[in-house]
């Protein structure tokens, strides 16, 4: 928006001021052929005069003050510190030369210009602003303007040259850059920031339900029980909002059902399970009924392994500010219970969490870090924008190719389905939800001196 307005404005100002300069030379162009046919005039009026009459007339022409030229007849050129450049310069000095050339056969006339405080006239070369008013100021001074005074030099006899001085009534006459004039600029400043205040207000107008809505997509990962969004704005964010809205409901129904099915078949597994396996303990075989056992006790992990994915992935609780440090030190004093080395390093700020989930999620990872690793060492680093937990255990690790796929349900590297030798293969899966839940992610890595990684990012909210 603002290039664009910016390209607009500088467009509009080359144009204008192509035209304005085309019209300014133009002006200049019939004003300086006048003015050197009045100059021509006055030159061929002081050829005329006899030599003794010229300083007579000269003194009259003073006396009156006031007169269009200011005239002088030196002993010697007077030295203009000659200024200006450009075409209008250019048109003015040639117009003249042209001018004295066809109407008084003069070819070696000097014109130029210079600025009233640098201007030297008479044979003392004496400033123009040390004369006495009349002679001088009314026809060569325009305060506050000060335009640029323009001087005629031509020699009439030896020892003898003609002074002639005038003003050209054109404004910004050598000023190249009259257009950036403050006026200008100040206008061109109001413009933009109108349009640009305008703008943005439009377009918070119409971004701010867009933003909202951006808001609760990610909020909605955190907690499917948000209330909906106001439906309003123009025709196509409401159509959006409305969307989202149904997106919502249908994924919390979803959800719902999820559970209320998995639940239903946990509970309703309870019952033959237990019945098989108090058939299992009355077989008189032995080693059938250790294998009817073992296979009920696989098919038991699964189950409660099912049910324990889906509570774990039930997030419905309240955002609470606990203490990681805490809830780690609790978790380790814990497994020390069962012989698990934990050691903690570092300090962190309270965080904001859902703490159930929060403290199975460290829970799980402790638990494989101390069964697969021996020991678990847990470093915290926390800062402005995130909590960073590490936890390294010492055991094989993972290889590189299996990193993704160990978050997959039911997925163990370790073969067997003992609950003595390996989990379910959720608690990863199960963790890393619960992580993502919170806005942060969990990955994994093998140490270069053996073991496995696990990094966990919570921002802070």
């Amino acid at each position: 928006m603002i290039v664009g307005v910016l390209g607009a404005q500088l467009s509009s100002y080359a144009i204008w001021t192509a035209q304005a300069r085309s019209s300014q030379l133009k002006q200049i162009d019939e004003l300086s052929n006048n003015v050197a046919y009045s100059v021509a005039s006055t030159v061929r009026f002081f050829r005329s005069l006899p030599y003794e009459y010229r300083h007579i007339v000269l003194d009259q022409l003073r006396d009156m003050g006031g007169t269009r030229f200011f005239v002088s007849i030196n002993d010697h050129r007077i030295p203009i510190r000659d200024i200006g450049d450009g075409p209008a310069k250019t048109l003015v000095v040639n117009n003249f030369q042209r001018v004295l050339e066809s109407e008084l056969g003069v070819r070696e006339a000097l014109v130029e210009f210079s600025y009233p405080e640098d201007l030297r006239l008479l044979n003392n070369e004496v400033l123009l602003r040390d004369l006495p008013p009349r002679w001088g100021h009314y026809s060569l001074l325009l305060d506050p303007l000060e335009p640029p005074i323009l001087v005629v030099q031509l020699q009439l006899e030896p020892e003898s040259w003609l002074y002639v001085a005038t003003l050209l009534p054109v404004p910004d006459l050598f000023n190249e850059h009259a257009w950036l004039s403050e006026d200008r600029l100040f206008a061109a400043v109001i413009v933009l920031l109108a349009v640009i205040g305008l703008s943005l207000l439009g377009i918070r107008s119409v971004t701010r339900p867009l933003a909202r809505l951006a808001r609760a997509a990610r909020q909605l990962g955190d907690d499917l029980d948000t209330p909906p969004l106001p439906e309003r704005g123009p025709r196509e964010t409401l159509d959006t909002t409305q969307a989202f809205n149904r997106m919502q409901e249908r994924i919390r129904q979803q959800v719902e059902e999820r559970e209320r099915l998995f639940s239903a078949i946990s509970h309703d597994l309870k019952t033959p399970i237990t019945r098989m396996r108090l058939r299992a303990e009355m077989l008189d075989d032995e080693i059938q009924r250790e294998r009817f056992c073992a296979a009920l006790d696989e098919l038991d992990l699964l189950v409660k392994g099912a049910l324990a994915s889906v509570k774990g992935l039930d997030l419905h609780e309240n955002i609470e500010r606990i203490d990681p440090c805490r809830v780690l030190n609790d978790l380790a004093d814990e497994l020390r219970l069962h012989n698990g080395k934990v050691s903690i390093e570092g300090e962190a700020a309270p965080l904001a969490v859902k703490p159930l989930a929060f403290k199975r999620c460290l829970g799980n990872l402790l638990e494989n870090a101390i069964f697969y690793g021996r020991r678990a060492e847990v470093v915290l680093v926390d800062d402005e924008q995130n909590l960073t937990i590490t936890i390294r255990d010492h055991g094989p690790g993972i290889p590189d190719a299996q990193c993704q796929r160990v978050f997959e349900p039911f997925v163990r590297l370790e073969p067997s389905r003992s609950r003595h030798t390996g989990g379910s293969g959720l608690g990863l899966g199960i963790a890393r939800h619960i992580v993502r839940a919170h806005g942060g992610e969990l990955m994994l890595g093998n140490h270069p001196d053996g073991g496995l990684v696990v990094t966990l990012e919570f921002p802070h909210q």
